[in-house]
Parts: C-alpha cells; structure tokens; sequence
C-alpha cells in the first residue's frame, strides 16, 4: 500500500512533527534558540500524562516538544526504543472528517488505535508505526479552541491549559 497516495485521499493536511524528550527544557536550545521556534501554545494532557508545546517558524511549519509528566509511563516504551534519548515521536496530519478517515483507512485495512472521538476540540486516531514503515502518523479533526492566553514560561511551570501544577522538569 501506498501510504502517502492513501493519506492524499484522506485530504489530509501535515500540520506538525512532534519531538519528544524527557525534558522539554532540553529541547529549547535547539528548537527554539538555534532554530528561531516561536511558542505558540501548550499545556497537559493530564490524562494521558504528558506536557505538550508548539513552536512556529517563520515559513508557518511547526514544532510540537513533548515530555512525560512526573510519575507518567506515557513515554516509557518510546524511550526504551530510543535508549533514553527521545527523538521524533510522530507526525499530525488534518483531516476534514476524522469519522470519515477512520472508515476509510479501515476499509483499506490499516490497523489503527488510539482513537478518540469524544472530545470536539481534538478527535483523533493514530496510524500504527508498523502499518506506515516505522512512523507513527496521527490523523485529527481539530475543533473550536477558544483563546489561548498561557506563556511558555507557563507551560513549563505546570500553569499550560489544563496544567496539573507540577514544573517542567
């Protein structure tokens, strides 16, 4: 199968890749200092047990750094297969119609996971790596997100939407 002529098909659009590390704070020299990356938005998945920030780039591209909330497993797996150091944890894509996506990538027989249609700000479903050579590829359905006012600084003290109150590490 043709993964990139199948997500073409999906009207998928690439919004951003993420990177992930145990600490964002060691990601920012890179990606924000070297790089020029403009915060844009963060916060916790407190659910999941991660803190999540976006970075923009004057062409419009953008960065997601991701690190694991203290006592989460969220990421243990993914820093066994990358002996600890992070690196790129997946790739987000737009869909118009994740309900339609969904279906369509069933049908074609891609085994997917992680979907969630529950919460209208952020519907999503996940692309297993083994189904798109090494690459976990995240297929979403944005929703409304009202205004977002919270800082990097923020984000990092814990304070991000829907911040659990614990500092960056």
């Amino acid at each position: 199968m043709d993964i990139a002529r199948e997500l073409a098909g999906l009207n998928a659009i690439f919004d951003h890749t993420a990177v992930a590390a145990r600490r964002i704070r060691d990601l920012l020299p890179i990606y924000q200092d070297l790089l020029g990356g403009v915060f844009v938005s963060g916060g916790d998945n407190v659910v999941n047990g991660y803190r999540t920030l976006q970075l923009r780039y004057p062409n419009g591209g953008k960065i997601e750094l991701m690190e694991p909330l203290a006592g989460s497993t969220f990421f243990d797996s993914f820093f066994e297969l990358t002996r600890g150091r992070g690196g790129v944890h997946h790739l987000n894509f737009h869909v118009p119609d994740i309900h339609a996506a969904v279906e369509a990538l069933r049908e074609r027989g891609y085994r997917l996971f992680g979907l969630n249609l529950e919460n209208p700000r952020w519907r999503e479903v996940f692309l297993h790596p083994k189904e798109a050579h090494g690459v976990l590829v995240q297929l979403a359905q944005p929703g409304p997100r009202g205004e977002r006012t919270e800082t990097l600084e923020d984000v990092l003290a814990g304070r991000g939407f829907q911040g659990n109150g614990i500092p960056s590490p």
